[in-house]
């Protein structure tokens, strides 16, 4: 139900200055929006790290109309407005010490099943389109809902595909409900809700898709999931960011690895490499990983290998032994060792690591598994 405590909300939430960190910090001071917006411009010294400045346009009376048409617009589109002091965040979010003050939902959600965050480059590629299919339907069997971007690429594909799994999806918006962008997945986002569906947005009906609220909205689909895969994506692809939130809410990622030479493989062969995400061999091995025990079982290894089979260059091999006779060693030490310059090394010790044959440490370090 919406109450009045919504209205001075997202009144509040709407001041130039009054972003959810400083929106909190006021909540925490004087319990309600509604004492916010009565006191706090009087009060404001009694909020550490909060100036006159910062209060300055607390009590406009055009962010109260604002809000009351805001409300109208949720109320005719059937649009839930939930509000992180209340609780009514999805309680992983509502984790996160940057999540948002107010959050818009239409669709149904259940927070008790698990969520997975999928994200990638809007490039796909055939090889990152077969593991989006081989990875839903192995996790169909598990009670999971799939959260995206509703992106073309990756985001789209997520979505139809989970829904052909009959699982549920979640899409996270970088604009208001009062447009879909894009466009072509206008229909996408209609079959998401006619499929027990949801979609979110932290951002309210007057805002556009600007660039700078895909990045924005990238924290919230990291911080709904306990992990996130990233499946294609370029050095320095949105879906970094997305992957970059995951690690500061200590969530776990994953990443689909890849030829150094494909340039969607490269941003997640890099976060393998620094130690950023757990690189993916198999489907299997993936599913069990998430904890969804009960799923199909997929025999189908992306990266099908054994001991036996893999033939490891004179290089690897080299880098390989000096590696497991000097457990966790440093690369400088291993420069020497092999009598080979640091920067020829990276990349076969990458090469070895995607071959599930070395495991990198923090301080450029490796050991032999």
């Amino acid at each position: 139900m919406i109450s009045e405590e919504h209205l001075y909300a997202i009144a509040l939430r709407e001041c130039s200055l009054i972003g959810d960190i400083n929106f909190h910090k006021l909540i925490r001071t004087f319990g309600t929006a509604e004492e916010v917006w009565k006191r706090a411009k009087k009060e404001y010294t009694k909020t550490d790290g909060i100036g006159r400045k910062t209060v300055s346009d607390i009590g406009n009376e055009d962010y109260l109309k604002f809000a009351e048409k805001e409300i109208q617009f949720c109320e005719k589109n059937n649009i839930r407005i939930l509000l992180r002091y209340f609780n009514e965040l999805p309680h992983l979010l509502n984790e996160c010490d940057d999540s948002p003050a107010i959050l818009y939902q239409k669709g149904n959600f259940d927070d008790s099943l698990q969520k997975i965050s999928i994200v990638g480059t809007r490039n796909m590629t055939s090889y990152g389109q077969q593991f989006i299919g081989d990875f839903l339907e192995a996790a169909s069997s598990s009670k999971c809902i799939s959260v995206s971007g509703l992106a073309l690429g990756v985001d789209k594909e997520v979505h139809e595909q989970s829904i052909h799994y009959k699982i549920p999806t979640v899409a996270v918006l970088a604009h208001g409900f009062h447009m879909l962008y894009p466009s072509k997945n206008k229909k996408l986002s209609e079959k998401i809700l006619e499929e027990g569906g949801a979609m979110f947005t932290e951002f309210n009906s007057s805002r556009k898709p600007d660039r700078e609220n895909f990045i924005q909205r990238n924290r919230i689909i990291a911080g709904m999931s306990p992990s996130t895969i990233v499946v294609e994506t370029g050095f320095g692809g949105g879906s970094v960011s997305t992957a970059a939130f995951a690690n500061d809410y200590n969530r776990e990622v994953f990443a689909l690895p890849g030829k150094i030479t494909d340039p969607y493989s490269q941003g997640c062969n890099q976060l393998i490499f620094q130690n950023k995400a757990a690189a993916i061999s198999t489907v299997k091995d993936l599913v069990d990983s998430l904890g969804f025990n009960h799923s199909k079982e997929k025999v189908a290894e992306l990266f099908p290998y054994s001991e036996i089979s893999i033939q490891l260059t004179e290089n690897q091999e080299s880098i390989y032994q000096s590696i497991k006779a000097n457990p966790q060693v440093s690369l400088d030490d291993l420069a020497q060792m092999v009598s080979v310059p640091s920067y020829k090394i990276l990349p076969v010790i990458l090469e070895l690591e995607l071959l599930g044959k070395v495991k990198s440490f923090s301080g450029r370090q490796f050991s032999a598994i």
